[in-house]
C-alpha cells in the first residue's frame, strides 16, 4: 500500500465518522435554511395582517417611522429596522427603563410591523416560541436554524458542527482524487458524473461524490460563513492568518465609544445628518448611493447607524455600506464599505451568499433554496453508503474477500 493510499484510507475513515456525527445537524440546518430563503413570501402567506395594501403616494421617511413606533408605545424605543420589503417595515424594539423601578418595562413583543405609507401599526411579534401561534412560525424556524432553538448552547454546538463541516469540505474533495497514480484526469473525470444505470448503491455513491464536487464552492461558503456567525473569535483569528482582515473590535477601536441614553439628535435629524455624511463619503470614495435601507440607534456606542444600497454592494436587500454618526453631534465616527481589506471583502461576499442575497438575483435565491435539499441528499447518501459497507463487512470474513466485494465502489 502506497503512502497516498494510506492517507486516503485514513481520511476516508475521518470523512465517514465526521459525516455521520454531523448528519442530523446538517439536515436540520439545510432544510430550515431552504425555508428561510423565502421568509418574506412565507410570512406574507401565513401572516397577511403584517403587510400593508400598496397605495399611491410617497412612503414615510425612516426617521418618521421610528418616531411613530415610539409614539405608539412610550414603553419602547426603536433599535433598528431594514427598509428592504416594499409593503411593510419590521422594526426591532427594546424596552425603555421605567422611571418608577429603574428596570426595563415588561413588554411581550420585540418587533413591530408598520405600514410604510401611513405609519399605522400592523402587528407585533415577540420571541420565537411556536406556541404563540403562526405569527412566530418564521422566527421559530430561524431559531432552529441558528441555534437549534436552544440559545447560546445550541449556537455553540452548531458552531463546532460548522467548523467540522468546513474541514470536511477539504477532506471530501481530496477523497474524490484518484488514490492510484497514473492517468489522473481520466480517473478523476469519473468522479464528476453519475452512472444512472448502475446499482442503487453505485448511484447513491456517485450522487454523494459528484454532488459534493459540482457544488463544492457553495458548500464551503455555507460552512465557513456559519463559523463566522457562530464562532466569530475563531473566524477572526483564521482570517487574520490567511488574508488582510480587520475585526469588528479593530474597527470600533478607531473611535471613542460612550453610551448615550437620550441622544440630542432625534430620529429625523439623525437621518438627515447621516444622509448628508453618507453623500460626502460617496463623493470622496467614488461610489453612488442608490437608496437608504437601514436606520438604527446603538445606545452602548452612542451612535446612529445608517445603511444604504450602493453600486459597490454585493447584496441588494441588506446593504454592505453604512456610516456611524455621533448621536449628539452628528459627526462621522466610522464608514463601512463592502470592499476594503481582502479578508473583509471576502467576508461580505460570503455573508451575502449565505443569506441568498447576491445582487438581487432571483435565480441565485432559488439555487440556494435547492442547495438545502442537496445538502440533505449528500447527508442521507453518506449514511446509506456507510450502512451498506458496514453490512458488507459483517457478511464477509476476510480482508481479501472484503476487498473483492467492495472493489469498484471506492473512489477510483
Amino acid at each position: 500500500m502506497t503512502v497516498n493510499q494510506r492517507i486516503h484510507r485514513s481520511l476516508t475513515w475521518l470523512h465517514r465518522w465526521t459525516g455521520l456525527l454531523m448528519t442530523l445537524f446538517l439536515v436540520v440546518v439545510a432544510l430550515t435554511g431552504s425555508l428561510l430563503v423565502y421568509t418574506v413570501e412565507i410570512d406574507r402567506l401565513v401572516n397577511p395582517q403584517l403587510f400593508a395594501q400598496p397605495q399611491a403616494g410617497t412612503q414615510l421617511e425612516m426617521g418618521e417611522i421610528a418616531e411613530r413606533v415610539e409614539a405608539a408605545d412610550p414603553r419602547v424605543r426603536t433599535a433598528y429596522f431594514f427598509r428592504d420589503i416594499p409593503d411593510t417595515v419590521s422594526v426591532r424594539i427594546l424596552p425603555r427603563n421605567s422611571p418608577a423601578t429603574g428596570k426595563p418595562y415588561d413588554v411581550d413583543f420585540d418587533h413591530v410591523f408598520v405600514d410604510p405609507w401611513t405609519g399605522r401599526i400592523l402587528g407585533r411579534r415577540g420571541g420565537n416560541s411556536i406556541f404563540r401561534g403562526r405569527i412566530n412560525l418564521m422566527p421559530f424556524i430561524r431559531a432552529i436554524h441558528t441555534d437549534l432553538a436552544m440559545g447560546p448552547t445550541g449556537a455553540l454546538v452548531l458552531g463546532y458542527v460548522a467548523l467540522a463541516w468546513t474541514i470536511d469540505c477539504f477532506v471530501g474533495f481530496y477523497l474524490t482524487l484518484p488514490a492510484l497514480s497514473g492517468d489522473f484526469w481520466r480517473r478523476w473525470r469519473t468522479a464528476w458524473w453519475v452512472k444512472w444505470r448502475a446499482s442503487g448503491f453505485r448511484v447513491s455513491f456517485d450522487l454523494h461524490r459528484a454532488g459534493g464536487l459540482w457544488f463544492w464552492p457553495l458548500l464551503f461558503v455555507f460552512a465557513w460563513s456559519s463559523v463566522r456567525f457562530e464562532l466569530l473569535p475563531l473566524y477572526d483569528k483564521v482570517m487574520q492568518l490567511v488574508l488582510p482582515y480587520e475585526t469588528a473590535a479593530d474597527q470600533f477601536a478607531q473611535f471613542p465609544q460612550h453610551p448615550i441614553e437620550h441622544p440630542r439628535l432625534g430620529w429625523r435629524e439623525a437621518e438627515i445628518q447621516a444622509a448628508k455624511v453618507m453623500q460626502q463619503e460617496a463623493t470622496k470614495h467614488g461610489f453612488h448611493v442608490q437608496r437608504p435601507v437601514v436606520l438604527a440607534y446603538i445606545e452602548p456606542l452612542g451612535v446612529y447607524s445608517y445603511g444604504v444600497q450602493t453600486d459597490l454592494d454585493f447584496r441588494a436587500r441588506n446593504p454592505d455600506t453604512g456610516v456611524y454618526i455621533d448621536a449628539d453631534t452628528g459627526e462621522l465616527k466610522h464608514l463601512f464599505l463592502p470592499r476594503g481589506p481582502s479578508g473583509n471583502t471576502f467576508t461580505n461576499l460570503i455573508v451575502g451568499l449565505h443569506f441568498a442575497d447576491f445582487r438581487g438575483l432571483q435565480f441565485y435565491r432559488f439555487a440556494e433554496f435547492a442547495i438545502g435539499f442537496l445538502i440533505t441528499l449528500l447527508s442521507v447518501t453518506g449514511v446509506y453508503i456507510w450502512w451498506r459497507k458496514r453490512k458488507v463487512r459483517a457478511m464477509v470474513k476476510g480482508p481479501e474477500e472484503l476487498l473483492q466485494t467492495t472493489r469498484g465502489l471506492a473512489p477510483e
